[in-house]
């Protein structure tokens, strides 16, 4: 390295500059430093310099890194022109490794290290060095700083931080696409030489992929690779230093690369033709079969959507898919007749349901394959001819009289005969029965359809020779009316006649009821029986619409006189055969008061405009009571209180007060009441119903 020369001077000081002039040397070369402010130059020239005669003249030192010698590493020499040679100076060395790491000669100025230096950990030390008088230790020249610096060798190989790495690229991939970029790092002075230039290499995974020299970006070297055929791959890089020369140092790392898949194979069926069993049993809805075909792909790229093709199966099954195992799950859409259909043949397409465009060369990505199946004859629980019977009888027929039949099959090919049976556990078998080889069901017993117009049983079907499998279906009898209930008048309450009702006038409407439908009881007439003689007081009108009025015949009727009328009237239903009921009114005469259209006694008028009932009525009657207790408790209690008049059974004529007021005489009895003087006990009676007149007095206050 060349020492510039006009970097070089220091006032007062000469240093004598140490150049190391190939690489890889431990030593220093001295160069002496003329006189007269002279330095002499690599090329052999001199360079004057004005300055003062004293001084050095140096630059930074240099040693080299990881020096293994035995002796001390020569460094380089500091000198002062004071220096003569006799001794007399002393050079002192101070700052970061002095006396340690550096040593100098007192006498000599030489600089030695004494011992290996690695530039990774520090690359260059400060120190200050100054040139002392041995006998006066007076500073010859003021104390310079000056650096040593650490040489760079090529002693650290690159090494990859991150490794080993992770990565993937998808399969069938076009040549040259990236796939990860790695990076390598050298702890070398990338300034100084190629110590640290690093240059990428594949030593293991071509010829499948390639990395770039000067990048570091891996990419894919080959077309087409296929997941399918082989997934993993194991890469190892290396970086070299020395750009790559010969004696370079390297590191390596491992990259493991996974080819992710894409969809570029079709769903395949391992085989075209299928059979399936299936019982004629088999529930509707529920699975009977699986088909699955196979897809090299993987996640969504594998997923298949199946479906039948054929109208044959469509109709009777359906397909779906397991998301999980991607089989397809075969149900009944109709349930299977052995002895009306015995095979089925399906067409099944599976179709992948996420296609890539990019392989559509490759062909369309579905299968098909044929399933035939077999449809089991399975020994089945008779038929009904209907899914439910309605039917009819008329009421109090006899016991025994036929109201209708049921009829069942067996299904199954061999025909077996029908046994048929009611379920105990209803209500019906009290009234109806059923022939067990012709299912003809009878009544037990007169039925009454004003009592229960519609009967549901169930009735039952077993084989005769396999009573464990068995039908059943509802059955519903309605009970036909007859006509069987006379009608009658439909009121329970008194009829009310007004005292001033007038001949001709309408005293109350009246209609009638029948137990029977409307066919038979729901058409009424009205009339006055034959077989009495004419009634006075009262006539009848029927109306003709199942209505009919009872009228006055004569002026106004007495309360007094007779309060109660007794009227009896026969009532005809429509029916065939017609019939009759006689029903007796009861009329009530009493002094009437107009409401609207409504006439009402005048005690009930009373109790109906004040809005008693007799739960009313009670409750006042219970207050009266209370308050009548009420009262006679307070006159007890006041009574018991106070002291009685007579204190002794003396004599009270011995105790006369005498007063100087005049009194009325004998005429004057209000003044003062003389029998309690005379009879104590009679003075407290007459006190006590005094109470008794002022409680009822209070009493009467309250109730009015």
């Amino acid at each position: 390295m060349r020492i510039p020369s006009t970097s070089c001077l220091c006032p007062f000081l000469v240093c004598l500059c140490f150049i190391q002039r190939s690489y890889g040397t431990g030593h220093h070369v001295p160069v002496k430093v003329p006189s007269k402010n002279q330095t002499k130059l690599p090329n052999g020239e001199t360079e004057v310099h004005h300055r003062p005669k004293r001084g050095w003249i140096w630059n930074q030192f240099f040693v080299l890194e990881e020096h293994l010698g035995p002796d001390a590493q020569y460094v380089g020499k500091l000198h002062s022109n004071s220096d003569k040679g006799d001794g007399t100076v002393r050079y002192i060395l101070s700052g970061e490794g002095a006396g340690t790491i550096f040593i100098i000669d007192e006498v000599t100025g030489d600089i030695h290290a004494t011992k290996s230096l690695d530039r990774e950990r520090k690359s260059h030390y400060v120190l200050h060095a100054q040139a002392l008088d041995r006998n006066t230790e007076e500073a010859l020249e003021p104390k310079s700083e000056f650096i040593i610096k650490v040489q760079d060798i090529n002693d650290n190989a690159p090494k990859f931080p991150d490794g080993p790495f992770v990565a993937s690229v998808p399969e069938m991939s076009e040549v040259g696409t990236s796939v990860l970029q790695v990076s390598a790092s050298d702890a070398d002075d990338p300034t100084y030489g190629n110590s640290a230039r690093i240059v990428y290499s594949i030593l293991l995974g071509q010829p499948y992929f390639s990395v770039d020299p000067k990048t570091g970006i891996i990419r894919t070297a080959l077309a087409n690779m296929d997941r399918e055929a082989r997934e993993h791959y194991a890469v190892v890089v290396q970086a070299k230093d020395m750009a790559g020369q010969v004696g370079g140092l390297s590191g390596s790392t491992t990259v493991n690369i996974t080819l992710s898949d894409v969809n570029d194979n079709p769903p395949k069926f391992p085989q075209k033709n299928y059979q399936l069993y299936v019982p004629e049993s088999a529930q509707e809805g529920k699975p009977v079969g699986k088909i699955k075909a196979n897809d090299e792909d993987l996640g969504i790229n594998a997923d298949i959507k199946y479906s039948i093709i054929n109208s044959e199966g469509a109709n009777t099954f359906s397909i779906s898919t397991d998301r999980d195992t991607r089989e397809g799950i075969l149900s009944l859409k109709k349930s299977l007749n052995y002895e009306r259909k015995k095979t089925y043949t399906l067409h099944i397409e599976g179709v992948n349901t996420h296609t890539d465009p990019r392989f559509s060369y490759l062909g369309s990505f579905k299968d098909t394959a044929t399933l035939k199946i077999t449809v089991g004859d399975v020994d089945e629980a008779p038929v009904f001819s209907m899914d439910y019977y309605i039917l009819d009888v008329y009421e109090n027929s006899p016991s025994g009289t036929e109201v209708g039949s049921v009829t069942a099959r067996d299904p199954d090919s061999r025909n077996s005969p029908v046994r048929y049976f009611m379920d105990s556990k209803e209500d019906g078998v009290r009234y109806f029965r059923i022939d067990e080889s012709t299912g003809v069901i009878r009544t037990t017993q007169p039925l009454d359809r004003e009592d229960m117009p519609w009967h549901n049983i169930t009735v039952m079907a077993s084989e005769v020779d396999n009573p464990v499998l068995f039908s059943h279906v509802p059955v519903t009898v309605q009970v036909l009316d007859v006509n069987d209930n006379p009608p009658e008048i439909a009121t329970d309450e008194d009829v009310i006649v007004c005292e001033n009702s007038r001949p001709g006038q309408v005293i109350q409407t009246i209609t009638a009821l029948d137990m029977d439908d409307f066919a038979n009881g729901q058409r009424f007439s009205f009339a006055l029986p034959n077989q009495l003689p004419v009634n006075p007081n009262f006539t009848l009108k029927d109306n003709e619409d199942s209505s009919a009025s009872i009228i006055a015949r004569r002026r106004r009727f007495s309360q007094l006189t007779q309060e109660l009328y007794e009227l009896p009237i026969v009532v005809w239903d429509g029916g065939e055969p017609s019939l009759s009921g006689t029903s007796t009114l009861t009329l009530r005469v009493c002094p009437c008061q107009r409401h609207g259209k409504v006439r009402m006694c005048q005690g009930k008028a009373f109790l109906s405009s004040a809005g008693l009932s007799t739960g009313a009525l009670i409750a006042i009657l219970l207050c009266i009571i209370i308050l009548l207790a009420i009262v006679v408790l307070f006159i007890t209690l006041r009574r018991s209180k106070k002291e009685p008049l007579i204190i002794s059974e003396e004599d009270v004529r011995e105790n006369v007060v005498t007063y100087d007021d005049e009194g009325g005489g004998e005429e004057d009895t209000e003044a003062f009441d003389i029998i309690a003087l005379r009879n104590p006990a009679a003075a407290e009676e007459l006190k006590f119903r005094r109470d008794i007149q002022t409680g009822f007095a209070i009493f009467l206050f309250f109730l009015f």
